[in-house]
């Protein structure tokens, strides 16, 4: 039983030790020099809903973002997820690129 609750504290001291959520840029390539911070959908919040959205934007040579697909997530957070994305910036490059990005929500933090 002790160790039970002993594990249950250290996960909860976990989900206490992390950001609201937490972005990720897995491009290999251009650097996001401009992030936006998506807005937590207040019914995911109000309901401890979290997880992670992947999407994956198309990056004009200027850096700004021309399109974005949705890879998988919980449908309540991919909006929010596109929304913020739609806004950030990259560094320029010579030719259009495709960037994958994570972010992660979590409604306890």
């Amino acid at each position: 039983m002790l160790s039970r609750i002993t594990r249950l504290c250290a996960f909860g001291g976990l989900l206490l030790a992390t950001a609201c959520f937490a972005q990720q840029d897995q491009s290999n390539g251009r650097k996001v020099v401009s992030r936006v911070e998506p807005e937590y959908p207040r019914i995911a919040r109000d309901l401890h809903l979290g997880g992670t959205v992947k999407v994956e934007a198309l990056v004009a040579p200027n850096g700004t973002v021309k399109t974005i697909s949705v890879r998988g997530g919980p449908p309540i957070l991919t909006n929010a997820a596109a929304d913020a994305v739609r806004k950030w910036k990259w560094t320029p490059a010579s030719h259009e690129t495709r960037e994958p990005v994570e972010l992660k929500f979590k409604p306890y933090e």
